[in-house]
Order: C-alpha cells, then structure tokens, then sequence
C-alpha cells in the first residue's frame, strides 16, 4: 500500500493512463538544473494533483495559496490527517488564515474519498484524456495571471502544444444575431490565418461559430469545458466539439462526470481570459455571460476588444455598455486585433434596464453576467448542487457544492427562507423556485 492507501501498482497505472510521455518524464520544478527522476516522488505529487482535483471547486484561493505554499503532496497530507487550522495557517506562513483554514478544510474533508479521485483517473482514460500539470512542457505560463486560483491541473483531449502558442480568445452571446456570427468568422479565420490560436467556451452562439471557422480555415482552436471533459456540453455541439478534440484541444479543469453548473461556467471564463493574449467580445446582451469573461481579462491586466454593432440591437447592448464603462478598446478588424494583442505593430513575437435578449433554451445552467453579481457566490453553488425531485442531505449536498456541512446547514435555511430551496417531510432538501438574482 502506498501512502495514499491505495495500491501502488493500481494508482501508477491510473497515472501511467493519463500521462503518454510516462509520469517520470515530468519535473516538480520545471528548472532543467532540477529535474527530479524519482518516479515514486513524481508519482506522489501527480496523485496528490489529483486527489485536489476533486476536493475543490474551480477558483479556490485558500487551496492555491497552501499548494503554492508546500506543494501539493504536503498540502493533501494536512488535509487527510485532519491538520489543525492553525497548522495549516502557520505553513502558508500567515497567508491563510486560521479561520480560512478551518473553512477550507471543512469543505475539502466533504470530497475526500479515494475511490472518487481512482474515478476520476480512469473515466480520464477511458476518454483518451490527458492530465496536464504545472511543470510540464506543454503547461501554459500565462495561467500565472489567476494568483492563488490556478487550476491544480488540466485535463485535455488534442494537441497540448496549443496551450503554449500565442492566443486570442472569441467570445459573445448564445442567441447571436447573423451579424455577430459572421464578423465571429471573418475574425476566427484571420486570426488563424495569422497563426493565432483561437480560444473559446465552446457554447451556441458566437463560440460555436468561432471555433467552426478555426476548424473549416485549417488554424488552431481550443475550446474550454465548465464540466468534466467527458461531458461535452453543449450536446448539440458533439460533433464540434470532437472535431475540436481531433484536430485542436479540449480543456478542463474538472475531474471527469463532473457537470457544468453556473459557478462552474463562470469560473471557466477566467481560464479563457487567462489562456489568451486578448479578449474580444463580439456580440454580448447586458447580460450576456460573455461580460463575465471580459471582467476577468480586466482584473488580469488582458486587454479587451469590443466590437461594436447596429445601436438598435438588444444583442450588442452590452458591447455598447462596456466600452462606455470599462478600459477596453472598439475592435473592428483582424488588424486592429493582433494590435490589442500582440503590440503596436500587431506581428506575433449603475443598474442597467432589462432587454429582450433571449436566452438559449439549451441548459436553463448556463450563467448570465448577473449570474456573478450574485451577493455570496456559495448559495450559487448550493442552488447547484440542489435537485427539483431528489432530495439530498445536507452532507449530499455540501459534497455537490465543496462547502463544510455546517456552513451549507446554514446556506439551505436562507434559501428556504428566499423561497430557492424546500425541505420535504422526508427531512431532506429540494430545489424550489428559481435562481436568485442580484437586482445591480
């Protein structure tokens, strides 16, 4: 038995599965002077990757500063043995909090289970999945930008040299209009045809679009998953996606038979920011989830192109609002693109009113702009995890959403009270009503 508990053998063939260059030719530094050939050592932080994979949501601060702070496999050990939270604390030498520390290890204990991170292993395999870590050749530097909330790991079906060439994220609204669906193409391709990669979400709309003249115009494309990578969402887009998958890359974050939810969707649109050079927005309604990546890029320092469209259009309202509000800059070529992105001379070296944006009726899942603005993100993910006809106990449900059962005790109450979550006379607990809103 290894220190996991787990055979040796088994969890080093999961591995070998899902690493196709071998687990050894990996370096826990990424430093050439530094190269570890302890296969066991490798084995052990390529593992413990894994096991974090599954006992965090996307974005979790507090687990990327105690990763950052003492590797993984040290970082993992804390939490299995039940480190005090003062411990944990005094390791990330007062970057985490006691009290974050004790809201951490609350959540990620609800997730801990072997058999769950052995799962998640070999779906991986079975989907001819790649794990992709920090320190391998092909992990994209530009991840850097997310701070304390990096993804531990990437899961990724394609080309992984992708991750490492220059890139332009495309992104807009679902329900786009003929108008942003060609100047989507003309972009994609132009951007392609200057080696550009072209990064997108994958959605109807906009993304579709992008990624299908990427493809039909023989450039690069990746598309990012707010699922597990053996779920393509949306179904609708399975034959694009795998075309994607044959001749560009498939990207997640999370553990394979994990489903896209809301938080995961716009938590997914920060890995989009980060993995290109420049955002551009094509189309976006006021509350287009689109936004929500164009915010992040901001927050990053990434520039952001908006292109602007016919002023009596619902469907680039929010375009029209952004460059009003925010420091981005109107895009209306290729040209002027590559010069947001890559330099001067281009070349690679208030509450708003409701508008009559309609909404895909593909996943009533998928976020909105407002979906972010919601007052405390946590009743997001419990609405999430909840179910309409099948009732879950609040452990049940605190393991869905990656939050301690104590904290999600409290969080169902108000969401009772807020007329979102019921509580059957079977003493468990339902979605009830509608997502809440924030009104700004």
């Amino acid at each position: 038995m290894s220190r996991w508990g787990i055979d040796d053998n088994r969890i080093g063939a999961a591995l070998a599965a899902v690493r196709p260059g071998g687990v050894g030719e990996w370096s826990l530094d990424g430093d050439d002077d530094d190269r570890i050939d302890d296969e066991p050592r490798v084995i052990d932080d390529l593992f413990a990757r894994a096991i974090w994979s599954v006992l965090v949501e996307p974005g979790d601060s507090t687990a990327g500063a105690l990763i950052a702070a003492v590797g993984a496999v040290t970082a993992a050990r804390l939490v299995i043995d039940r480190a005090p939270a003062r411990t944990i604390s005094d390791a990330t030498r007062g970057e985490v909090t006691t009290e974050a520390a004790a809201s951490g290890v609350a959540r990620w204990i609800e997730r801990l289970r072997a058999n769950d991170v052995m799962r998640s292993l070999e779906s991986a395999a079975r989907c001819r999945a790649v794990m992709v870590v920090p320190g391998d050749a092909h992990w994209p530097e530009s991840l850097d930008a997310l701070g304390d909330s990096p993804p531990v790991l990437l899961w990724a079906r394609g080309d992984t040299a992708l991750l490492r060439r220059p890139g332009v994220a495309i992104v807009g609204a679902r329900a786009a209009t003929g108008y942003g669906e060609h100047v989507a193409m003309e972009f994609a391709a132009g951007l392609c045809a200057r080696d550009v990669v072209v990064v997108s979400g994958g959605a109807y709309g906009i993304d579709g679009m992008a990624h299908r003249a990427a493809l039909a115009s023989g450039g690069a494309t990746i598309a990012v998953l707010a699922g597990g990578i053996d779920r393509i969402y949306p179904s609708g887009h399975e034959a694009l996606l795998t075309r994607v998958a044959d001749h560009g890359l498939l990207l997640s974050e999370m553990p394979c038979g994990t489903a896209p939810t809301k938080w995961r969707f716009l938590q997914r649109n920060r890995l989009i920011a980060a993995l290109a050079s420049a955002t551009v927005v094509v189309e976006a309604g006021r509350r287009s989830g689109s936004l929500n990546t164009a915010g992040h890029a901001i927050t990053m320092g990434r520039p952001v192109g908006i292109v602007p469209g016919p002023i009596t259009s619902a469907a680039s309202a929010g375009c029209h609002a952004t460059l009003r509000s925010e420091p981005v800059e109107c895009v209306t070529s290729v040209a002027e693109i590559m010069q947001l992105a890559f330099g001067a001379d281009g070349v690679l070296d208030i509450p708003e009113p409701v508008d009559a944006e309609p909404r895909h009726e593909g996943n009533p899942d998928e976020p909105t702009a407002e979906d972010a603005l919601v007052v405390d993100p946590l009743h997001l993910r419990v609405i999430d995890a909840l179910r309409p006809r099948r009732g879950q106990t609040p452990a049940e449900v605190a393991r869905s959403a990656g939050e301690g059962v104590d904290r999600i005790r409290g969080v169902l109450g108000v969401l009772e009270l807020e007329g979102h979550a019921a509580l059957g006379g079977d003493g468990l607990w339902r979605r009830a009503g509608a997502a809440p809103r924030s009104t700004g």
